[in-house]
């Protein structure tokens, strides 16, 4: 269990005293009171730009909601969770990590009050990366199903995600099944001009720049890539589409 903090780190100064301070009680159990009141929690983070463990922490929570939203947790899911986890934080700090989203999954999670918290600890670029790794773990078995996609736009909403932000995040994921998928990622319509249409993906670009999460860690750095590279996609898509050199 020790190790456990040691991952987390200072982080966690900030979620103890909330709702997902609640949650996290229960998975560290009797421990965390002695965390509490030791040396290990560096209280006066940086709540302008968020912390590593902000984002971690913040990804268990949403996606231990996001994963129960069809009524049901998948293995395919699990998998998923763990798979990313590996990617973004290493082999032995994501065996860990699933630890506690695995006791998380099993708890009441209270999401307007959770989303207020993260909102004052995360900057918007950081949010924008939750709502993007939420529609990964919706899709991992195959199909993104009416109450997860009901749940994420739900999360989006009270993580103050605007609605063109959220369907430019969820058009990443249906290049194959809209044909105007690649509009919709820079947020113009399919009349948009050239000019129009630079002018959204310099815009969009700057918005899903992985520079913009330095703060966030270099988990959420990494995360942010995937969203800035579909941003080039669907300029480029709509370049060749048109015929734009």
């Amino acid at each position: 269990m020790k190790r456990l903090f040691q991952i987390f780190g200072g982080g966690l100064g900030w979620s103890l005293g909330g709702p997902i301070g609640a949650l996290l009680g229960v998975a560290f159990g009797n421990m965390v009171h002695d965390l509490v009141h030791g040396d290990d929690v560096h209280r006066g983070q940086n709540t302008q730009g968020g912390s590593p463990s902000d984002f971690h922490i913040s990804l268990l929570v949403l996606a231990a909601r996001v994963i129960k939203a069809d009524g049901k947790v998948q293995q395919s899911e699990l998998d998923f969770v763990r798979q990313q986890f590996v990617g973004m934080f290493g082999k032995e700090r994501a065996n860990e990590s699933f630890k506690v989203f695995k006791t998380i999954v099993n708890q009441p999670i209270p999401l307007t009050k959770v989303c207020a918290q993260i909102n004052s600890f995360t900057t918007h670029a950081t949010r924008l990366q939750l709502i993007h790794f939420l529609f990964k773990l919706g899709l991992a078995d195959g199909h993104l199903h009416d109450q997860e996609l009901a749940e994420i736009k739900r999360i989006a909403r009270y993580l103050r995600i605007n609605p063109y932000d959220f369907a430019s995040i969820e058009a990443m994921f249906h290049k194959n099944q809209d044909a105007d998928w690649a509009f919709k990622v820079l947020e113009v319509p399919n009349t948009a001009t050239e000019s129009e249409v630079k002018k959204a993906y310099r815009k969009m670009a700057m918005k899903f720049h992985p520079d913009r999460l330095v703060d966030a860690g270099a988990e959420a750095q990494a995360a942010a890539k995937e969203s800035f590279l579909n941003v080039q996609k669907a300029y480029e898509h709509i370049c060749k589409q048109k015929g734009w050199n």
